[in-house]
């Protein structure tokens, strides 16, 4: 299957006079008088809606979390103009859409900002019939003409109904070999790129998804019983592939690859009692001492491309500490959430090092 990779795709991309066209607008001064105390009530209440007094979200060292984001927010506000980032995309699963949620939170510094424009609809995010949420949100800052992208993409391959006159119930195509159509679409526009995918290459999301695997557009004989680890593996080659080919026709993109999100159940996993309600930061280590990455899929992937890793596998798995848990806004009793972070939390550390290496 692994052979399968080098297939072609066609180009996609658009002339130089184009995206100096889009980036033609004048970048205005940006004001620094944000009042970051105030963030202090607002970062986390703007995307978990816990309360005040909830020791898991809310603790003794929240004002230092909010005042070390207000630092790492100044940095990034001085030095991305100078690098010439317009437009910057999350891509991939609801770990992804943390990822973007944080970084928000950081460039806003959790206050209300009225003059940001919800610009959802230039890219075909919008909320489609019979949808809880759309595809993803686009966010316009528009004293720095910079815009701030999330867009859904799970498994990060094409998807298309197999039934178009049965969008509701029909099953969809899983193209192993193809990049989602939006990246096909907007790519040539995006200056930065992180990418994601790991938790949905389970048997259950698959059913309950209703994807059926294809390759060179027809469905994989057999598919049930692919191991889908080794199909996860194939479908990350490919996408790194697919991207490091474009890079060359989008020379000011900036492409990252960001390891999976290490889950913290023990005594069980997420339906059968499993818990993660440890509050001690750092109970197992306070170090990484290995050399390589724990996501050896994506580390080896990204070998010899343009794509960068954005490594944040093993340092996230030192801060069991920093799940949801028990305290989600729908928390159940018996199930706990140990995939997803609390906010502010880990997610912010994976957007300082994505600074970093931007």
């Amino acid at each position: 299957m692994d052979d399968l990779l080098v297939s072609s795709e066609a180009k996609d991309h658009t002339s130089e006079g184009y995206r100096h066209s889009q980036m033609a607008e004048e970048t205005r001064s940006v004001e620094k008088n944000y009042e970051f105390d105030r963030a202090l009530w607002n970062i986390t209440a703007t995307f978990s809606g816990e309360e005040k007094d909830n020791d898991k979200m809310w603790n003794s060292s929240f004002k230092n979390t909010v005042e070390k984001e207000a630092a790492w927010f100044q940095r990034w506000d001085e030095g991305k103009w100078a690098l010439g980032i317009v437009t910057c995309i999350v891509g991939g699963d609801s770990l992804g859409r943390q990822q973007f949620q944080s970084l928000m939170c950081m460039v806003t510094s959790g206050e209300e900002r009225p003059e940001i424009e919800n610009v959802g609809w230039k890219y075909g995010l919008t909320k489609t019939l019979g949808a809880v949420r759309p595809d993803g949100w686009a966010y316009r800052f528009p004293h720095t003409n910079t815009t701030i992208l999330y867009y859904w993409s799970a498994t990060l391959c094409d998807l298309e109904p197999i039934n178009i006159n049965d969008t509701f119930f029909t099953d969809f195509a899983m193209h192993l070999d193809r990049p989602p159509a939006f990246l096909k679409q907007y790519l040539h526009q995006f200056d930065v790129l992180i990418l994601n995918t790991g938790h949905h290459w389970v048997r259950p999301k698959f059913r309950a998804n209703r994807w059926v695997l294809h390759l060179n557009g027809k469905p994989i004989e057999g598919r049930h019983l692919v191991a889908l680890r080794k199909v996860k593996k194939f479908a990350i080659y490919s996408i790194v592939r697919w991207v490091d080919s474009q890079m060359t026709w989008c020379p000011r993109l900036k492409t990252f690859f960001r390891t999976i999100s290490p889950r913290h159940f023990f005594g069980g996993d997420w339906d059968t009692g499993g818990r993660c309600d440890n509050t001690t930061p750092l109970a197992g280590g306070n170090e990484v001492k290995q050399d390589e990455s724990s996501d050896s899929i994506v580390g080896n992937a990204v070998k010899g491309t343009k794509v960068k890793i954005l490594d944040i596998t093993a340092i996230s798995q030192l801060r069991d500490e920093g799940h949801i848990s028990w305290y989600g806004l729908s928390a159940s009793d018996g199930a706990q959430d140990c995939l997803h972070w609390c906010l502010p939390g880990i997610p912010d550390t994976w957007n300082e090092l994505l600074c970093a290496q931007v």
